[in-house]
């Protein structure tokens, strides 16, 4: 199906429980249902970015009081990546607070590729905008998957960020497309905008020449000294809807709870499995962030029959 603007409006406003039966049909046709991919995400560089996101606390614009961390030691990041085996992640990513990731410190990146995928993780990086090259050399070190999110509608984008362009975004997820590695790219919801910029969202993320693998649906966590520190919190509701939209729109695509899950209840999450939901990310902490306790997760998957897929490394084992 080709959809429109108009064909993504009356999806949306379909009444709820049609929505997500039609969601779940569709994730029934195309995944077990009880089963989940766990992440994890090490933050191996924080604070200090240059850039001006107004929904992010590691933004060098905002007095956040976020304290600057330089690029993790590769030991460090081996270590927290073993631990994270002992809760069978399955995709373990690593994010740096940068504009582009620098020249100086590239071969230490390449370097945590190829350890990272030694240990029998799928590899996922988030660096910010990358070019041709680097994109190149991720994949010949074995990246699966690059996350770059174009976060919400184009003619939304502009009014919380103003140090780079929706474009820039867009041309970056085509770059790391054409390098053959895994699109990993989503949204965030709650910053102010509206249903049609969801709607806006969504056909844009359907117009790109390649369609993502993965698609993070986060929700706003409104950090103080931020300019978005303030805004109105996302009704759960229309964020359930926004979930069972991916579901429709991307079939083949894993719909994750990402950001904001922290502040999700266990029905709240129930009903976005449901919908579609199918990965989550693990560990206390989710860049700068609480996220949910790993045996909080544990216990929820347990009471709805739901089980963590298996990565290769514990089916090899």
């Amino acid at each position: 199906m080709t959809w429109t603007q108009k064909s993504l409006v009356a999806l949306f406003e379909k009444p709820f429980f049609d929505l997500l039966t039609q969601a779940n049909e569709v994730h029934r046709e195309n995944f077990n249902q009880n089963k989940i991919e766990l992440c994890a995400l090490i933050n191996i560089k924080t604070g200090a970015c240059p850039e001006d996101c107004g929904f992010c606390n590691q933004s060098a614009h905002f007095k956040t009081g976020l304290k600057k961390e330089p690029l993790m030691a590769l030991d460090e990041v081996v270590e927290k990546a073993k631990k994270l085996k002992d809760m069978g992640v399955q995709r373990c990513c690593l994010g740096a607070a940068w504009r582009r990731p620098p020249k100086k410190e590239f071969p230490r990146i390449l370097e945590m590729v190829t350890e990272i995928k030694k240990l029998g993780f799928e590899t996922c990086f988030t660096l910010g905008f990358l070019d041709e090259d680097q994109a190149e050399q991720l994949k010949n070190a074995g990246l699966d998957y690059y996350n770059h999110n174009i976060e919400t509608s184009p003619e939304f984008y502009k009014s919380v960020v103003s140090t780079h362009t929706f474009q820039d975004r867009i041309d970056t997820v085509e770059t790391v497309a054409k390098a053959n590695i895994k699109v990993c790219c989503g949204g965030l919801f709650g910053m102010g905008e509206t249903r049609d910029d969801r709607v806006s969202f969504f056909l844009s993320l359907l117009s790109l020449k390649t369609p993502p693998k993965s698609i993070p649906i986060n929700r706003m966590i409104r950090f103080s000294k931020t300019p978005l520190q303030d805004v109105k919190i996302l009704n759960m509701f229309e964020y359930i809807r926004t979930i069972a939209v991916a579901r429709i729109l991307f079939p083949k695509s894993r719909v994750r709870l990402a950001g904001g899950r922290v502040e999700l209840s266990e029905s709240d999450q129930a009903l976005c499995f449901y919908a579609g939901a199918n990965s989550i990310h693990v560990g206390d902490i989710l860049l700068t962030s609480q996220n949910k306790s790993y045996v909080a997760d544990l216990a929820l998957m347990k009471e709805l029959g739901i089980q963590p897929i298996q990565p290769d490394y514990l089916l090899a084992s």
